[in-house]
């Protein structure tokens, strides 16, 4: 977003210290892009890092329910899906990828809903969104054919004693199913990780002898796994 360029260029050094390849940023074209800022969106996927569309604001006010809970528990109030209907999150995701073609960008390939809450979209509406890969908290799932894999995810996003404690265990779980399914891991990082409470663990993670890819790696490696 506008407003973490700079939290998240700071990460990219740190990263870039560790012998971290180009990643993939995801990115919210809802917010009040400036021309400056779109321009080094675009020497950043020069550089090779994919871009890949999440959500449109990253922000909404939960009113149902199971958003209410969802959002007490997992997302507080970025999961914007869960407040639209199948064709309601089918036109977001259709938005969110034309922006990129609209500022000069290819559109990219893959989704990331915020919070990884893909919302209530039918399998028809699904197989008609614009990309190849929309990632959810499970794994990934491919639009053509609607098949999913289910990868481990780890994430650092640790602001409480609460939070922490779960991302301890949660994080060293899910390496520990990477390493028995020989399949791989998603590390996720958000803007504020490194001064959070578990940034020890994450470049604990981040030093461990990966062999690392790309979400265009999937593309294609998803049949052979």
């Amino acid at each position: 977003m506008p407003e973490t360029m700079d939290r998240i260029e700071t990460i990219l050094d740190w990263l870039r210290k560790l012998d971290v390849p180009p990643v993939t940023l995801l990115i919210v074209p809802g917010k009040e892009w400036s021309a400056e800022q779109i321009d080094r969106l675009k020497e950043l996927e020069s550089a090779g890092h994919e871009l890949a569309a999440h959500g449109w604001h990253h922000h909404t006010t939960p009113r149902r329910f199971y958003h209410r809970l969802h959002a007490a528990l997992i997302s507080r109030n970025v999961a914007e899906h869960l407040d639209l209907d199948s064709t309601g999150v089918l036109e977001l995701m259709k938005r969110s990828g034309q922006w990129f073609v609209n500022h000069g960008f290819q559109h990219p390939n893959f989704y990331v809903p915020p919070a990884w809450a893909l919302g209530p979209i039918t399998p028809a509406e699904f197989q008609q969104a614009p990309y190849r890969l929309v990632e959810t908290t499970r794994g990934v799932r491919h639009t053509a054919t609607g098949k999913s894999e289910r990868l481990p995810l780890t994430g650092f996003e640790a602001d409480t004693n609460l939070r922490e404690r779960f991302l301890r265990h949660w994080n060293q779980s899910q390496f520990r199913r990477s390493i028995r399914s020989n399949k791989p891991l998603r590390i996720s990082i958000h803007p504020d990780d490194l001064q959070l409470r578990v940034a020890d663990q994450m470049e604990v993670l981040l030093k461990k002898e990966w062999q690392f890819l790309s979400y265009r790696d999937l593309y294609t490696d998803l049949r052979n796994w």
